[in-house]
């Protein structure tokens, strides 16, 4: 990978966790303390919205899949890192959130990045002999 691409994939996983955290800042209430339906469609359809996410930015800067798992990290770390601060201060980051929904959102948070890292990790290992 060039220094750019890992600059880039940094920079724009900062970005997509700072967006995601707004989101979930704002609707968390609406996701996380309702119907228990709600939340497994939602828990179900935020980690596949993230892994597809990813990959159109891995194709986009085409990242050989042999590369992929590094990559991914890269997109990962900075919201894994963010996410390690914000679940430690939930009131203070998301103040609509009561602080028993803070597992619930962690839970998603960890679902997230499992599928996303998990991809990743298939595609290097079948790319690499």
């Amino acid at each position: 990978m060039k220094g750019l691409d890992v600059a880039l994939l940094l920079a724009l996983g900062s970005i997509i966790w700072i967006l995601g955290t707004v989101h979930y800042a704002k609707h968390g209430p609406a996701i996380l303390e309702t119907t228990s339906s709600r939340y497994w469609h939602e828990f179900l359809l935020s980690p596949v919205i993230s892994a597809v996410l990813c990959i159109v930015i891995l194709r986009w800067r085409h990242i050989p899949a042999a590369h992929w798992t590094s990559a991914m990290l890269l997109l990962a770390i900075p919201g894994m890192i963010g996410e390690a601060i914000v679940l430690s201060n939930l009131s203070t980051f998301m103040p609509k959130l009561h602080e028993a929904s803070g597992g619930r959102y962690g839970a998603f948070l960890f679902a997230a990045y499992a599928l996303v890292l998990g991809v990743a990790e298939v595609v290097t290992l079948r790319a690499t002999p």
